[in-house]
């Protein structure tokens, strides 16, 4: 065993290798930086290119593309208040007030080092439990699901603002729109208004583009009348942030670390709602929550260190059952099958020493990111240097060429626009945008698990107190329940 593990490390420590490791992450970051080009879409480009390599060396990208584009995101998320991927969305919440506030390069130093150290600690955890906690994800059926959805709606409190009522409604609305397309069980159009387009529901990058990007653009406009420009063009071109900064949020980054890789198991959930719950719990935690939302260094590596460890945790069901844990991962298993190799068990058995070498990998792109994270921070910096006055434009070209090319439909840029119009007026309104996207992701998975549960148990609702794990999760979402109604009435005054 000690000798395939050697073996395994001396593998990848060729030059053609770490290069490879090296070019991944570099390109990953940039897809992740590019509002509309998502990691995702870039782990699929780049999947032919490797036809020729050994299967190690293709890994080496794909694996060190899939560390960018996590991270990558977090930089116009900051910069911008333009989320470079769905999760990102939880990392505007504090990040871009604190570029407003001339705090980017904290923000920027907060989210690469929450991202770095929520990496290593989810390769550890790949590394030691991968089969065990792989083997806890396959428990969760539909009533779990359902129970987990439901807890998770009721977190969407954590992230509503100043009013819980503006913030159900916002999640409420999300929710709704997450039924548009076929139905699930029956595969009947909903709410599609005759639209052939519309069968596969409203496509999540438009919405995700339209809602902070777009209205953002409009916001901006309306200022730029007023010669508002953004405060973080005062900020230094650096990730400078203090060791004393990083140790006081790290108990968070270890939190939602281990939140990431828990719901990165569970095939179908995926970075987004790790990002908000981790969010949402740092906020619940802190004893300052009032703080959150305005520019908060916490909240900003809540977000950004769940959001990277998704990455070892949807990695866990990927390598020991060959069920993908997210989208990405879903590539990469294409990215297996292409290279002659099938995940699961039997490459446990078969193919041991290409599951350490792999592991070597992700510990090395964890090694990468700070390096390539910093050029890459400084890049992107001067961005925020351009007069608003062609920056706007430039952001508005790469959102609808973003939405365009994601899926090639004009109807995708029609509901960009209607939702950045949504996103313009809620954000007038001061309606927050984070619980909108919240019941949005989580719809589909809620909806089908619920349906599919009392169809098993034939309409009987006791199916879901019928298990552990979907009790534990009804228990917790009492408790949320009763928190919120609590922190609501003492907020009131009642």
């Amino acid at each position: 065993m000690e000798g395939e593990i050697f073996q395994s490390v001396i593998s990848v420590f060729s030059v053609v290798n770490l290069v490879a490791i090296f070019v991944g992450v570099a390109f990953g970051i940039f897809m992740g930086a590019i509002p509309g080009l998502t990691g995702t879409m870039g782990i699929a480009l780049i999947i032919p290119l490797t036809y020729g390599f050994s299967p190690l060396t293709a890994f080496c990208v794909l694996l060190g593309a899939y560390k960018g584009c996590l991270f990558g995101g977090s930089i116009p998320a900051i910069l911008l208040n333009t989320p470079g991927s769905p999760a990102a969305a939880a990392t505007v919440l504090d990040g871009y007030p604190l570029a407003q506030k001339g705090r980017g390069s904290e923000a920027m130093g907060m989210a690469l080092w929450a991202s770095v150290i929520a990496d290593v600690i989810a390769t550890v955890i790949l590394v030691l439990g991968a089969v065990s906690l792989a083997k806890l994800a396959t428990n969760f059926g539909p009533p779990e699901f359902s129970t987990l959805v439901l807890f998770a709606l009721l977190v969407v409190a954590g992230v509503s603002g100043n009013s819980l009522s503006k913030g159900l409604i916002a999640a409420s609305l999300g929710f709704l729109f997450g039924t548009v397309g076929l139905d699930p069980m029956v595969a009947t159009p909903r709410f599609t208004f005759d639209n052939v387009n519309l069968m596969n529901g409203i496509s999540l990058m438009a919405m995700l583009i339209g809602l902070f990007a777009v209205s953002e653009l409009l916001i901006q406009a309306e200022n730029l009348v007023e010669k508002q420009t953004a405060k973080q063009a005062n900020g230094k071109a650096s990730s400078s942030i203090s060791w004393f900064q990083i140790r006081g949020s790290l108990k968070t980054i270890c939190r939602g670390s281990f939140i990431g890789v828990v719901l990165g198991a569970i095939p179908g959930l995926g970075a987004t709602p790790a990002a908000f719950l981790s969010y949402s719990e740092a906020k619940r935690k802190s004893a300052t929550p009032e703080k959150f939302g305005q520019g908060e260094l916490e909240g900003v590596a809540a977000a950004e260190s769940a959001n990277n460890a998704t990455c070892g945790g949807a990695l866990i069901p990927l390598l020991a059952l060959g069920v993908p844990g997210d989208v990405t991962t879903a590539v990469l298993m294409g990215a297996f099958l292409i290279h002659g190799l099938a995940p699961g068990p039997a490459l446990f058995s078969e193919d041991i020493s290409l599951i350490y070498s792999l592991f070597v990998v992700l510990f090395i792109a964890s090694l990468f990111l700070p390096l390539v994270g910093k050029v890459a921070i400084k890049l992107f910096f001067q961005i925020t240097r351009i007069p608003q006055s062609v920056l706007l434009p430039i952001i508005a070209v790469f959102c609808v060429v973003g939405v365009y090319g994601f899926n090639n439909s004009t109807v995708d840029l029609w509901i960009m626009l209607g939702f950045g119009l949504l996103g313009y007026v809620m954000r007038k309104l001061d309606f927050p945008l984070a619980p909108m996207m919240i019941g949005f992701v989580l719809e589909p998975v809620g909806e089908q698990a619920v349906r599919q549960a009392l169809t098993l148990s034939e309409g009987n609702w006791l199916i879901f107190v019928s298990t552990p794990l979907s009790v534990l999760f009804l228990v917790l979402s009492i408790i949320s329940a009763v928190v919120i109604f609590r922190r609501n009435t003492n907020k009131n005054g009642v």
